[in-house]
Parts: C-alpha cells; structure tokens; sequence
C-alpha cells in the first residue's frame, strides 16, 4: 500500500510540475515564466508526502489512499478558522480521521491534523502546535 501511495504522489507531482505547452498564432511570444518564481506545491501532494515520511505507527501496513485522507486538512481548516480547536475536531467535531477500513489512533491523529494543517493553512500551524503542546501531544 506504501508503494501504491509513493506511485500516487509521484505522479501528482509529475502532474503539479509538468505543464501543456501551446503555440500561439497571433504573432505575440508566448509569456515565459519569471526564472525568479517560486513553484508552489499542490498541498494535497505536501500532505501525502509527510503523512508517508512520518511513518504513522496507524499506517505501519500502509498508509490510507490519499483519496480518503484528503477530505479532512480542508475540513480542519476550515474548523479553525471558526475558532474550533484539535481537540473538538477530533471528538464533538467528527473530523477524526478513520474510514470504512482503515483507523488512527489518538496520538496518530494529532499529528495528522498538524502535518494537514501545515500542508494546507500554514497560518494556523502556530496555534496547532501550541494546543498539542498544552495537550502533552507534542
């Protein structure tokens, strides 16, 4: 399953940094990217990536398809940019992150709310962070 999640993300990559090249027949030359640009990274490929580098004990015989761990980073966000905290997402909130056949255990769980959240609203990992410390879990 790891291998099948790494094949994923490479090709979400690949996609993310490859682009379709056109011609132009109207004579003007076709905008060139700034070479001082910064690429930036689809943050469903930074999540995929970490949840897989951190090596979750949750996911030690393979880590969820990034199809099922996707749809919670946006729904975490957006729980606090309400003022929710982790630990009301995580019970009375109902964005624990478990499938139909797959689970994450507690201490798993915070850490995957920290790596979605830096993946998809960096803002807020400052606060995350500060609340898994005050909880112990960090």
């Amino acid at each position: 399953m790891r291998h099948t999640t790494t094949v994923l993300l490479a090709a979400l990559l690949l996609a993310a940094t490859t682009g379709c090249g056109s011609s132009s027949d109207d004579g003007k030359p076709e905008a060139k990217p700034s070479a001082s640009a910064t690429p930036s990274v689809d943050p469903l490929v930074k999540f995929t990536k970490s949840v897989d580098e951190a090596q979750l004990e949750s996911y030690a015989t393979g880590v969820p398809a990034f199809q099922d761990l996707e749809v919670f980073p946006p729904e975490w966000c957006k729980a606090l940019d309400e003022g929710h905290s982790v630990e009301w997402m995580l019970g009375d909130g109902g964005l624990y992150p478990i499938g139909q056949d797959w689970g994450t255990k507690k201490a798993d769980a915070y850490q995957l709310v920290l790596l979605g959240v830096r993946a998809y609203c960096p803002k807020q990992a400052a606060a995350v962070t500060d609340e898994l410390k005050a909880l112990g879990e960090y």
